[in-house]
Protein backbone atom coordinates (compact mmCIF):
# COMPACT_ATOMS: atom_id res chain seq x y z
CA UNK A 1 0.00 0.00 0.00
CA UNK A 2 1.52 3.39 -1.05
CA UNK A 3 2.12 5.94 2.22
CA UNK A 4 0.77 8.81 -0.44
CA UNK A 5 -2.58 8.26 -0.96
CA UNK A 6 -5.68 10.34 0.64
CA UNK A 7 -8.49 7.95 2.32
CA UNK A 8 -12.10 9.41 3.31
CA UNK A 9 -13.07 7.40 6.16
CA UNK A 10 -16.92 7.89 7.28
CA UNK A 11 -18.01 7.42 10.49
CA UNK A 12 -14.12 7.15 11.28
CA UNK A 13 -13.64 8.79 14.71
CA UNK A 14 -14.83 6.11 16.67
CA UNK A 15 -15.50 2.42 16.67
CA UNK A 16 -14.59 0.24 14.02
CA UNK A 17 -14.22 3.23 11.78
CA UNK A 18 -11.71 4.74 13.84
CA UNK A 19 -9.67 1.38 14.04
CA UNK A 20 -9.72 1.58 9.91
CA UNK A 21 -8.90 5.33 10.18
CA UNK A 22 -5.52 4.74 12.61
CA UNK A 23 -4.73 1.91 10.58
CA UNK A 24 -4.26 4.07 7.74
CA UNK A 25 -2.27 6.33 9.32
CA UNK A 26 -0.49 3.91 10.38
CA UNK A 27 0.51 3.01 6.90
CA UNK A 28 1.51 6.60 6.21
CA UNK A 29 -2.00 7.75 4.40
CA UNK A 30 -3.75 10.88 4.85
CA UNK A 31 -7.01 10.29 6.61
CA UNK A 32 -10.21 12.76 5.89
CA UNK A 33 -12.23 10.70 8.88
CA UNK A 34 -15.83 11.87 8.94
CA UNK A 35 -18.01 12.16 11.96
CA UNK A 36 -21.37 13.59 12.65
CA UNK A 37 -22.33 13.68 16.48
CA UNK A 38 -19.30 13.04 18.95
CA UNK A 39 -17.16 15.90 18.44
CA UNK A 40 -14.76 15.25 21.80
CA UNK A 41 -13.37 12.31 20.25
CA UNK A 42 -13.21 13.56 16.95
CA UNK A 43 -11.22 16.65 18.52
CA UNK A 44 -8.74 13.66 20.50
CA UNK A 45 -8.26 11.72 17.36
CA UNK A 46 -7.19 14.73 15.70
CA UNK A 47 -4.78 15.95 18.47
CA UNK A 48 -2.69 12.82 18.70
CA UNK A 49 -2.24 13.08 14.37
CA UNK A 50 -1.66 15.92 13.67
CA UNK A 51 -1.41 16.83 9.88
CA UNK A 52 -2.06 13.40 8.84
CA UNK A 53 -5.47 13.59 10.03
CA UNK A 54 -8.06 16.30 8.71
CA UNK A 55 -11.50 15.61 10.94
CA UNK A 56 -14.81 16.66 9.02
CA UNK A 57 -18.04 17.14 10.65
CA UNK A 58 -21.10 15.81 8.50
CA UNK A 59 -24.86 15.17 8.16
CA UNK A 60 -24.13 12.42 5.58
CA UNK A 61 -28.20 12.02 5.31
CA UNK A 62 -28.01 14.85 3.35
CA UNK A 63 -27.29 14.80 -0.19
CA UNK A 64 -25.37 18.23 -0.93
CA UNK A 65 -23.35 17.28 1.91
CA UNK A 66 -21.97 14.31 0.79
CA UNK A 67 -21.01 16.05 -2.88
CA UNK A 68 -19.89 19.36 -0.64
CA UNK A 69 -17.70 16.45 1.46
CA UNK A 70 -15.92 15.12 -2.00
CA UNK A 71 -15.20 18.34 -3.44
CA UNK A 72 -13.68 19.96 -0.08
CA UNK A 73 -11.25 16.45 -0.19
CA UNK A 74 -10.48 17.31 -3.82
CA UNK A 75 -9.82 20.71 -3.58
CA UNK A 76 -7.70 20.27 -0.91
CA UNK A 77 -5.49 17.51 -1.77
CA UNK A 78 -6.53 16.74 -5.22
CA UNK A 79 -6.97 13.69 -5.24
CA UNK A 80 -9.15 10.50 -3.72
CA UNK A 81 -7.77 7.11 -3.62
CA UNK A 82 -9.63 5.56 -0.51
CA UNK A 83 -13.28 5.75 -0.07
CA UNK A 84 -14.54 3.58 3.05
CA UNK A 85 -18.39 3.89 3.22
CA UNK A 86 -18.65 3.27 6.97
CA UNK A 87 -20.97 5.33 8.52
CA UNK A 88 -24.17 3.75 9.75
CA UNK A 89 -27.01 3.72 12.13
CA UNK A 90 -29.16 0.80 13.09
CA UNK A 91 -32.43 1.26 14.85
CA UNK A 92 -34.33 -2.07 15.70
CA UNK A 93 -38.31 -1.72 16.08
CA UNK A 94 -41.19 -4.28 15.16
CA UNK A 95 -42.64 -3.84 11.86
CA UNK A 96 -45.51 -2.17 13.15
CA UNK A 97 -43.66 0.54 14.64
CA UNK A 98 -41.62 1.75 11.99
CA UNK A 99 -42.41 5.24 10.77
CA UNK A 100 -42.28 7.09 7.45
CA UNK A 101 -39.33 9.52 8.90
CA UNK A 102 -37.19 6.05 10.71
CA UNK A 103 -37.44 4.32 7.31
CA UNK A 104 -36.15 7.29 5.21
CA UNK A 105 -33.39 8.19 8.16
CA UNK A 106 -32.16 4.90 7.72
CA UNK A 107 -32.11 4.75 3.97
CA UNK A 108 -30.52 8.23 3.75
CA UNK A 109 -27.62 7.24 6.10
CA UNK A 110 -27.33 3.64 5.34
CA UNK A 111 -27.30 3.33 1.34
CA UNK A 112 -28.21 7.15 -0.34
CA UNK A 113 -25.05 8.56 1.62
CA UNK A 114 -22.66 5.69 -0.16
CA UNK A 115 -24.14 6.62 -3.03
CA UNK A 116 -23.97 10.26 -2.93
CA UNK A 117 -20.27 9.84 -1.73
CA UNK A 118 -19.54 7.32 -4.24
CA UNK A 119 -20.73 8.99 -7.37
CA UNK A 120 -18.78 12.17 -6.60
CA UNK A 121 -15.55 10.34 -5.84
CA UNK A 122 -15.88 7.72 -8.79
CA UNK A 123 -15.46 10.42 -11.71
CA UNK A 124 -11.81 11.57 -10.28
CA UNK A 125 -10.43 8.16 -9.51
CA UNK A 126 -11.46 7.30 -13.24
CA UNK A 127 -9.40 10.28 -14.31
CA UNK A 128 -6.33 9.38 -12.41
CA UNK A 129 -7.21 5.43 -13.24
CA UNK A 130 -7.04 4.04 -9.18
CA UNK A 131 -9.64 3.89 -6.65
CA UNK A 132 -10.55 1.69 -3.83
CA UNK A 133 -14.08 2.19 -2.65
CA UNK A 134 -15.04 -0.27 0.39
CA UNK A 135 -18.73 -0.31 1.09
CA UNK A 136 -19.60 -1.70 4.78
CA UNK A 137 -22.63 -3.76 4.74
CA UNK A 138 -24.23 -6.08 6.87
CA UNK A 139 -24.89 -10.39 7.55
CA UNK A 140 -28.32 -8.92 7.71
CA UNK A 141 -28.92 -7.87 4.27
CA UNK A 142 -28.88 -11.48 3.38
CA UNK A 143 -30.13 -13.24 6.59
CA UNK A 144 -32.62 -10.59 6.95
CA UNK A 145 -34.48 -9.73 10.36
CA UNK A 146 -37.63 -8.89 12.12
CA UNK A 147 -36.62 -5.98 13.75
CA UNK A 148 -34.32 -4.53 11.62
CA UNK A 149 -36.25 -3.99 8.29
CA UNK A 150 -35.27 -0.77 6.80
CA UNK A 151 -31.41 -1.25 8.24
CA UNK A 152 -31.93 -4.65 6.47
CA UNK A 153 -33.55 -2.97 3.15
CA UNK A 154 -31.10 -0.75 3.19
CA UNK A 155 -28.16 -2.94 3.54
CA UNK A 156 -29.63 -5.07 1.05
CA UNK A 157 -29.49 -2.38 -1.53
CA UNK A 158 -25.71 -1.41 -0.84
CA UNK A 159 -24.80 -5.28 -2.33
CA UNK A 160 -26.32 -4.25 -5.82
CA UNK A 161 -25.03 -0.23 -5.27
CA UNK A 162 -21.43 -1.84 -4.99
CA UNK A 163 -21.80 -4.24 -7.99
CA UNK A 164 -23.07 -1.54 -10.48
CA UNK A 165 -20.51 0.56 -9.40
CA UNK A 166 -17.75 -1.90 -9.46
CA UNK A 167 -18.76 -2.59 -13.23
CA UNK A 168 -18.48 1.23 -13.73
CA UNK A 169 -15.41 1.67 -12.52
CA UNK A 170 -13.28 -1.94 -13.63
CA UNK A 171 -12.24 -0.62 -16.51
CA UNK A 172 -10.41 2.29 -14.65
CA UNK A 173 -9.14 0.66 -12.26
CA UNK A 174 -11.11 1.31 -9.61
CA UNK A 175 -12.65 -1.02 -7.48
CA UNK A 176 -15.77 -1.37 -5.60
CA UNK A 177 -16.42 -4.30 -2.48
CA UNK A 178 -18.41 -4.78 -0.27
CA UNK A 179 -17.94 -6.28 3.51
CA UNK A 180 -20.98 -7.71 5.12
CA UNK A 181 -20.45 -7.32 8.69
CA UNK A 182 -21.89 -9.86 11.38
CA UNK A 183 -21.73 -9.10 15.32
CA UNK A 184 -18.64 -6.46 16.42
CA UNK A 185 -18.28 -5.37 19.68
CA UNK A 186 -19.23 -1.93 18.96
CA UNK A 187 -21.49 0.96 20.55
CA UNK A 188 -23.81 -0.72 17.85
CA UNK A 189 -24.57 -3.77 20.02
CA UNK A 190 -25.91 -1.63 22.79
CA UNK A 191 -28.54 -0.07 20.90
CA UNK A 192 -30.01 -3.67 20.00
CA UNK A 193 -33.32 -3.53 21.57
CA UNK A 194 -34.86 -6.19 20.38
CA UNK A 195 -32.34 -8.54 19.86
CA UNK A 196 -30.82 -11.02 22.35
CA UNK A 197 -26.91 -10.00 22.87
CA UNK A 198 -25.63 -13.16 23.87
CA UNK A 199 -28.00 -15.01 21.58
CA UNK A 200 -26.15 -13.66 18.80
CA UNK A 201 -22.72 -14.35 20.42
CA UNK A 202 -23.97 -17.82 20.69
CA UNK A 203 -24.70 -18.44 17.70
CA UNK A 204 -21.04 -17.48 15.78
CA UNK A 205 -19.45 -20.29 14.53
CA UNK A 206 -16.07 -19.21 15.89
CA UNK A 207 -17.80 -18.08 19.38
CA UNK A 208 -17.18 -14.25 19.76
CA UNK A 209 -17.66 -11.28 18.14
CA UNK A 210 -15.37 -10.04 16.21
CA UNK A 211 -12.51 -6.99 17.47
CA UNK A 212 -12.16 -3.45 15.59
CA UNK A 213 -8.86 -4.64 14.47
CA UNK A 214 -10.19 -7.56 12.91
CA UNK A 215 -12.60 -5.50 10.69
CA UNK A 216 -9.89 -3.00 9.86
CA UNK A 217 -7.78 -5.47 8.53
CA UNK A 218 -10.37 -6.68 6.10
CA UNK A 219 -10.86 -3.09 4.87
CA UNK A 220 -7.25 -3.04 4.41
CA UNK A 221 -6.98 -6.09 2.79
CA UNK A 222 -9.12 -4.40 -0.14
CA UNK A 223 -7.89 -1.20 -0.39
CA UNK A 224 -3.98 -2.77 -0.92
CA UNK A 225 -2.39 -2.28 -4.68
CA UNK A 226 -2.40 -5.91 -4.94
CA UNK A 227 -5.94 -6.17 -4.47
CA UNK A 228 -6.42 -4.91 -8.35
CA UNK A 229 -8.63 -8.10 -9.57
CA UNK A 230 -11.07 -7.81 -6.44
CA UNK A 231 -14.18 -5.86 -7.89
CA UNK A 232 -17.67 -6.13 -7.19
CA UNK A 233 -17.05 -8.97 -4.26
CA UNK A 234 -19.17 -9.37 -1.24
CA UNK A 235 -17.08 -10.75 1.39
CA UNK A 236 -18.47 -12.13 4.60
CA UNK A 237 -16.80 -10.60 8.23
CA UNK A 238 -19.01 -12.18 10.64
CA UNK A 239 -16.99 -15.53 12.13
CA UNK A 240 -19.22 -17.71 10.39
CA UNK A 241 -22.45 -16.37 11.40
CA UNK A 242 -23.97 -15.82 7.76
CA UNK A 243 -23.51 -19.45 7.52
CA UNK A 244 -26.65 -20.24 9.03
CA UNK A 245 -27.03 -23.22 11.49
Amino acid sequence: MSAERVAVVTGGTRGLGRAVTEALLEQGSTVVAVYRDDTDAARELEARHGDALVVEQADLREPDVCIGLIARVLDRFGRIDYLVNNAGALHEARLQDVDPAQWEVSLALNLSAPFYLSQAALAPMRVRRFGRIVNVGSVSATMGSGFQVPYTAAKSGLVGLTRSFARIGARSSVTVNCLLLGGFETELLADLTFTDRSQIEASVPVGRFGQAEEFAHAVLSLLDDHASYITGAVLAVDGGLGMGE
